[in-house]
């Protein structure tokens, strides 16, 4: 199993996963013809897709999603209320293409079990998802605003692990943001702070992660140092082991293997 991030921000994310013949992107917050370009940096055709599946409803998540599905014939998986929202009653999915999931019950698309994981955003039905295969698991949480006991459940046992540390918040509260934006995005259905998703990955982690990749990362309100410095905080790693999935170009394509894995433990 392989993952790789084509842009992760608030300008637009999208990440992909692969499993044999199996290519979900998850996603699709630029534009149709911004997302063939960035897919095509990670050698990807966008016929090569198998499914776009969909977090949420939020424009840097679902911006070129229906003409990518209608222009190249594309599945999509979402949640009704994701389905229902504004922007694709504006611009609507061809309807055979279209799949309803629910937000506890897995499906798989082709050789990957999905598992959906609702979270608290605030967006109508949104969900996170954790990828499986007989051998695998990798989660994915971002557009997180607080950590339920139902997330840190879910997330165990991971091999890689795609975490949003969206700001810092301090740098936020003393960032260009307005008050009612910067309470929104610290709020319980905004996003995750780096100290919250460094108690989450505290939580759910174990020896078995071999990728840990940092998401979603505010240009405004976050600095990199200040992430490292939180996550490995949290669970006594090499800061050299964490990535960054940045807005540009994501991050390139990570493989799982069983021995890959080696990680340097910082002295105390």
């Amino acid at each position: 199993m392989r993952f790789a991030s084509i842009g992760s921000g608030s300008e637009g994310n999208g990440t992909l996963l692969a499993y044999g013949d199996t290519l979900i992107l998850l996603d699709c917050g630029f534009s149709a013809k911004e997302t063939v370009r960035r897919l095509r940096e990670k050698n990807v055709e966008p016929e090569q897709l198998t499914a776009i599946l969909v977090t949420h409803e939020h424009a840097d998540h679902i911006k070129g999603v229906s003409v990518l599905s209608s222009r190249y014939n594309i599945p999509v998986y979402l949640t009704w209320g994701t389905f229902c929202c504004k922007p694709l009653q504006q611009r609507p999915l061809i309807e055979s293409l279209v799949t309803i999931i629910t937000p506890h019950d897995m499906f798989t698309i082709g050789g990957i079990d999905v598992q959906p994981v609702p979270v608290p955003h605030d967006a109508r039905e949104p969900t996170q998802f954790v990828f499986s295969t007989a051998q695998w698991r990798v989660g994915v949480l971002t557009d997180v605003g607080s950590i339920t006991s139902h997330i840190i459940s879910v997330y165990q046992d991971c091999d890689a692990l795609l975490l949003e540390c969206n700001h810092d918040f301090e740098l936020l509260m003393n960032g260009p943001y307005p008050q009612s934006l910067k309470r929104r995005v610290a709020g319980d259905f905004g996003h995750l702070n780096n100290q919250q998703a460094a108690l989450l990955l505290k939580a759910v982690y174990s020896e078995r992660l071999q990728h840990l990749v940092v998401t979603h990362v505010s240009q405004k309100n976050n600095a990199l140092d200040r992430v490292k410095s939180a996550l490995v905080g949290a669970v006594n790693c090499c800061p050299d082991w964490i990535r960054i999935a940045d807005q540009d170009r994501g991050i390139e394509w990570q493989v799982l293997t069983r021995n890959e894995r080696i990680l340097e433990e910082v002295s105390l």
